[in-house]
């Protein structure tokens, strides 16, 4: 897998900062032809903090919190005793971090993921409780990591840095934008450590794997996008969830075969259905990787879920464009959570589970758009307070459950 060396990444940082005016980097790539004619711009004015929660949400949810009310009363107690919020934390930043296949070899990857949640988590605690020793200690690991950390290596330096960057600038966003005491020189460094350490490994996509793994850099692109206000990174991540998306979740409208991922060489039958785990029967919300297991099309549509969360507080409504896809996916996977697997799907043999995957996608489709959505209801509230998978998903019951933002 070849990558820039750090050299180059300093040299591409400067020119970055170069072109950055009033904070908003200047495009300097043409952008991504939109797909079918469909607009792709950014926002003339990026919202602000605006990655996965919206200021709204985060006053819906501190008010719930402090009036006692459930769901969000339960969901703050877990997330306040989880290890990731403790004040004593000590992060452990690294230069290079390197993943190997499930994290085989091991030299930073949990560490970081956990850092970065654990900013997060104390970004969360800060906005509930306004104890500004909560935003301290978020801002803390945040500085720990961004001087230090250069690249990432191994088989899995993708993914690892989707993980961990999708969860850095959603505790950024809280931390600058509803504390003051974020001194400017720490936010440049963040912000450097994020265009230079983490976008160049993610922003490209890759077409040729699972689609969990292009969703979630796509995930992480969107928000490092909107900290640095990079207009044309997030039209590059916008351009290339539209063609995975569909290329990840079947519907009938899409023909007789699911679409494929541009650039990924799949063409025919054959191989359509070995990308698709051997499935040759398709019907809609079908993943692509539902037959290799729940957990992985968890991770897949959890990303694409926050994708369009992100988007939708930057004025573009990827969840009204896609919430056919997204609701057919939902449903068939909770249904199948819920009850025995037919013979036409995998066998009839379900792999593993969802895990705390879907408050984001139930909220913008039941809660906001009105969708009945029986099945991921009914396994959405069973699995409530839904907590961390210690990946980049957490406390989605605190920050989505019936929030109307």
């Amino acid at each position: 897998m070849n990558r820039s060396p750090l050299r180059a990444k300093i040299v591409v940082a400067a020119l970055s900062a170069l072109l950055t005016v009033a904070g908003t980097q200047v495009a300097t790539a043409s952008r991504p032809a939109p797909e079918g004619g469909v607009s792709i711009a950014a926002p003339a004015t990026f919202t602000h903090p605006g990655v996965l929660v919206s200021q709204p949400q985060l006053e819906f949810m501190r008010t719930k919190v402090l009036a006692g009310a459930q769901p969000w009363k339960s969901a703050y107690d877990q997330m306040m005793a989880s290890k990731y919020a403790s004040l004593t934390r000590t992060a452990k930043p690294r230069a290079v971090v390197e993943c190997g296949s499930y994290s085989n070899p091991n030299y930073g990857c949990t560490d970081e993921r956990e850092d970065a949640i654990a900013a997060y988590t104390l970004a969360l605690a800060w906005y509930v409780t306004k104890d500004t020793r909560y935003a301290t200690k978020a801002i803390q690991v945040m500085d720990a990591w961004a001087p230090v950390v250069t690249d990432h290596t191994n088989s899995n330096a993708r993914l690892q840095t989707a993980w961990a960057g999708s969860s850095w600038p959603k505790a950024a966003e809280i931390i600058r934008y509803t504390y003051t005491g974020w001194p400017a020189a720490s936010v440049t460094r963040f912000a450097t450590m994020l265009r230079t350490a983490y976008l160049p490994e993610i922003q490209a996509g890759l077409a040729n794997t699972n689609g969990n793994w292009e969703l979630s850099m796509m995930e992480a692109s969107i928000g490092i996008a909107v900290f640095l206000e990079d207009r044309a990174a997030y039209d590059k991540a916008v351009s290339i969830f539209r063609t995975r998306l569909p290329a990840y979740v079947y519907l009938t409208t899409d023909g007789a075969l699911p679409r494929t991922p541009p650039g990924s060489g799949i063409d025919t039958r054959d191989e359509i259905v070995g990308y698709w785990q051997g499935q040759s029967t398709f019907q809609d919300g079908v993943s692509q990787e539902t037959c290799r297991d729940f957990t992985h099309t968890g991770y897949g549509l959890a990303a694409a879920a926050h994708i369009a969360e992100t988007a939708h507080h930057q004025g573009l409504d990827l969840w009204g464009e896609n919430k056919d896809r997204m609701r057919h996916a939902y449903g068939l996977h909770t249904r199948y959570q819920l009850e025995a697997m037919p013979s036409w799907l995998c066998g009839g043999v379900r792999s593993q589970n969802l895990g705390p995957t879907t408050e984001v996608a139930f909220n913008a489709l039941n809660t906001r758009m009105g969708i009945t959505m029986a099945n991921t209801q009914k396994y959405t509230e069973q699995q409530r307070p839904q907590g961390t998978d210690n990946l980049f998903i957490a406390w989605e019951t605190l920050t989505h459950a019936q929030n109307p933002a």
